[in-house]
């Protein structure tokens, strides 16, 4: 589709939202939103003709990327066959969604729970754990993100938590793997690995190991910054929790649908957990939905027991519709494997030549189409290229490297000192070597800020 200028209906739109919408993780007065007149596959635009190359894929989301027809023409059927009923009853788009997300979960992950969104999803995993043990707390890492609702954002361990904690959630947060940034000052994944594991089983025993419902991950880091685990690592999570008897939850939220260049990143470390939580890429953000995929065990648990929870929008039929359209697509268009060719050919030997020539590059690290590049001031130091949760004038280093990268046509991801590469899983080879050499000139501009 090529863009249309239309500025008047744009001015229009925008004053529309400045006048009446409160917008997230914001202070209101201090943002200037692009009004957006249209996507298509990689792309959006705006109301002046403005083509961007969207490297976000909106919030890590459009796992196969804006409009696809066949996923736009479902949710037009499912509208006109049964646009909305109530989660209590048995519905086609609901019961294939389900079928269809459980074929492709790991082990036993074999029932369903769907929520509106991927918070929603951590808040019933997380309470069907402490049902299921009859313990209270629950174990998560630093350098993490589950969702703004109550139990997700003290779950978090970013600053968006701060102002959210209630002190009395009882979340007891660990440190997880990360080589580049080591807080167990290790030489090797090796090393890293066995130590994150030493501090989190001492961590378990310290706090109590029966007073321990559940301990989350993101399977990998997805806005904390795409950190791999190292090998071992998530076989040794595994084991702990079998050792003590605890509920252990994999948060696929960001990581799942192909992201990674599989089905879910927990196929690519042989590790099955006792819950899953998923959204954004099962319908490619196209209608709201997430879930929870649940073991035999925990599912036995409320067999005969009322599960406590549920969501009057639960399995909503447009979403679920959305849902089976788009696994279907990604089956029949080889997306879950294109994901992971790309990933291997493309993007990550680019990046790896970008920091051969940029010394304001770091380290690279990622899979598939899941990439984080860690932007630093001085290699030797490993300093960040801006202090941890800056913002205004201490920001501006990465600020004057997201306005050089949007000058070019390109939407980047940018969290704190890291620009993430998070393109849809279906984007071409053109369309990655296109932000691939926006993101090169854009890397000048933060070279400049080099010591």
């Amino acid at each position: 589709m090529t863009p249309q200028p239309n500025p008047q209906v744009g001015a229009a739109v925008k004053a529309a939202d400045r006048a009446h919408v409160f917008h997230s993780w914001s202070a209101q007065e201090l943002i200037d939103p692009l009004a957006v007149a249209g996507a298509e596959g990689s792309y959006f635009w705006d109301y002046e003709g403005k083509r961007y190359l969207d490297f976000t894929s909106g919030l890590v989301f459009t796992n196969i990327g804006y409009q696809h027809p066949k996923v736009v023409a479902a949710i037009q059927e499912q509208a006109a066959t049964l646009s909305t009923f109530a989660p209590a009853f048995a519905v086609e788009a609901r019961s294939e969604a389900a079928r269809l997300i459980a074929e492709r979960t790991p082990g036993d992950l074999d029932k369903i729970f769907f929520t509106n969104g991927g918070a929603e999803a951590v808040e019933n995993a997380t309470r069907m754990a402490k049902l299921h043990t009859g313990r209270p707390k629950v174990l998560s890492a630093y350098r993490s993100y589950h969702g703004a609702t109550s139990a997700a954002i003290n779950l978090t361990g970013d600053p968006r938590r701060w102002p959210n904690d209630s002190g009395a959630a009882g979340v007891v947060h660990f440190w997880a793997p990360f080589l580049y940034r080591s807080p167990f000052h290790s030489e090797s994944e090796q090393q890293e690995s066995e130590r994150a594991l030493q501090h989190l089983e001492d961590t378990i025993v310290f706090e109590g190991p029966g007073t321990i419902a559940a301990l989350i991950l993101e399977t990998i880091p997805g806005t904390a910054g795409i950190m791999t685990p190292p090998p071992g690592y998530l076989a040794g999570v595994r084991a702990l929790c079998d050792r003590y008897g605890i509920v252990f939850i994999l948060d696929e939220v960001m990581a799942g649908f192909g992201r990674t260049g599989k089905w879910f990143a927990a196929d690519h470390y042989g590790v099955t957990p006792d819950l899953m939580t998923f959204a954004k890429g099962v319908n490619s953000g196209y209608v709201p939905l997430g879930g929870v995929a649940i073991s035999g065990a925990i599912a036995e648990t409320f067999a005969r027991r009322p599960y406590p929870g549920g969501l009057t929008y639960s399995g909503h039929p447009l979403a679920c519709a959305a849902a089976v359209a788009t696994i279907n697509v990604m089956e029949e268009e080889g997306i879950v494997d294109q994901a992971a060719l790309i990933g291997s050919t493309v993007i990550g030997p680019g990046l790896h030549e970008l920091a051969s020539r940029h010394p304001s590059i770091g380290e690279v690290r990622g899979m598939g189409v899941f990439w984080a590049l860690e932007l630093v001031k001085n290699r030797e130091t490993r300093e960040p290229l801006v202090p941890y949760n800056a913002a205004g004038a201490d920001n501006a280093a990465m600020a004057a490297f997201g306005a050089a990268a949007k000058a070019g046509g390109l939407w980047p991801f940018i969290n704190m000192n890291r620009t993430h590469v998070v393109p849809p899983c279906n984007v071409t080879e053109g369309e990655a070597k296109e932000g691939l050499a926006v993101l090169d000139e854009a890397l000048g501009v933060a070279d400049e800020y080099v010591v």
